[in-house]
């Protein structure tokens, strides 16, 4: 039974959210969580007791891998889980809104992960991978890692699966009682060039593995490598074998059977619109996601795979960060050659980049308008956080309706 004041906070919290829809201000959880918290600031504390909580956290790929992982251990009991909504607010909603005693896996938000690990005691942490991103709310990537690490060393109760190849992670996750080490990658490696420990020069060596130059931190012994092209996987491209491997990890410690885990994660064929298709006037469009250099180096690699057109959308709203200069760090040069389009509040950076980067590109007041001048065929769209969301409310409402990406 819950504290009489935070039952009190949830009935709050959940009339809120009505409101919110009712007058059509959006899905409601935001302001129901905020709501719940302003009333009891021990809420979460209150709602996790007496539930396993699975928490994943990550620069990139937050999201992907929770969807993967609730897939996996829904093979053994029903699983809440948030979508998205990675701030306290998220996680004080998605648990007033679950059974007592439910499994809940929560995307936290890597500047909030210390404090919703020390309120709900979880038993699963899940570590993905830390690069710079929103760094006028978010602060340097390294204070991240510094506060992951104090953490660690307080989840006496809990496995943690770390990605052993970002330095970044592991040197944090050195400090917990257990830990599975999984060899999840990490292509972008600008972040962590120098040592978390002792700021000396890493080396990565070609293939995998690092090693601190001068002292003695360098990559775990793996207890599990990355899952290969044939999985079956209907998600594409390696940062998604990667975010499967990671769930896969964490569902093994959870008692589920791998292979019911695997067929499980195969059905997901897209996460809250990423990787979805949609048709705009004679043009099917891929909707990708893409917010820092990090995740753009994996978009890359899939955009490489074809010369279809390109839109790219950018804005810089407060999801998204106000500082948009990590466009100079995307290797845009690789779009060199293809039809490139710009659009969204911030298309004059992203066009002075791309003019620097030797890519002809026009420009298009909006994603629809861009693809709306295309030839039949297909095209990509690239998009930050509140661009993409935005692509997402116009694919609920396109008259020709959506269809899986990975169909």
């Amino acid at each position: 039974m819950l504290p009489a004041r935070t039952r009190l906070a949830v009935a709050a919290g959940h009339a809120v959210s009505r409101l919110s829809r009712a007058l059509g201000k959006g899905a409601g959880a935001s302001v129901g969580g905020k709501t719940i918290l302003a009333l009891d600031k021990g809420a979460i504390a209150a709602m996790a007791a007496g539930r396993p909580i699975a928490l994943v956290s990550g620069t990139n790929g937050k999201t992907t891998t929770t969807r993967l992982l609730t897939a996996a251990l829904s093979t053994v009991g029903e699983v809440v889980a948030n979508a998205g909504a990675n701030l306290p607010s998220g996680a004080a909603i998605t648990l007033a809104d679950a059974p007592p005693g439910r499994r809940a896996v929560l995307e936290v938000d890597e500047s909030h992960l210390p404090a919703i690990a020390a309120a709900t005691e979880p038993d699963l942490v899940l570590l993905l991978n830390l690069s710079r991103d929103q760094l006028d709310r978010v602060g340097e990537v390294r204070m991240i890692a510094a506060r992951w690490r104090q953490m660690a060393a307080t989840l006496s109760g809990a496995t943690v699966v770390a990605n052993a190849d970002d330095p970044l992670v592991a040197w944090a996750a050195m400090a917990a009682p257990k830990v599975v080490w999984v060899a999840a990658g990490q292509p972008w490696v600008a972040d962590a060039t120098s040592c978390p420990s002792c700021s000396e020069p890493i080396r990565f060596a070609d293939g995998g593995g690092w090693v601190c130059s001068t002292g003695d931190l360098r990559r775990p012994d793996i207890d599990r490598t990355m899952l290969g092209d044939d999985t079956g996987l209907r998600l594409p491209g390696r940062a998604n074998r990667a975010n499967a491997t990671m769930a896969l990890a964490a569902a093994a410690v959870a008692g589920v059977d791998e292979e019911k885990a695997l067929a499980a994660m195969a059905d997901v064929g897209e996460v809250d619109g990423r990787y979805r298709t949609i048709t705009v006037g004679r043009t099917t469009a891929r909707l990708l996601l893409a917010k820092n250099p990090a995740g753009w180096h994996e978009v890359l690699d899939l955009l490489a795979v074809s010369r279809d057109p390109v839109v790219i959308s950018i804005n810089s709203r407060v999801p998204d960060g106000r500082d948009v200069s990590w466009l100079w760090d995307v290797a845009f040069e690789r779009l060199t050659g293809r039809p490139v389009f710009v659009t969204g509040e911030r298309w004059r950076d992203l066009g002075v980049r791309l003019r620097y980067a030797g890519v002809d590109h026009e420009h298009r007041p909006s994603v629809e308008a861009a693809l709306e001048s295309l030839p039949p065929g297909r095209a990509d769209v690239v998009a930050n956080y509140t661009s993409f969301q935005s692509l997402i409310r116009h694919a609920a409402t396109a008259p020709e309706g959506a269809t899986d990406a990975a169909a």
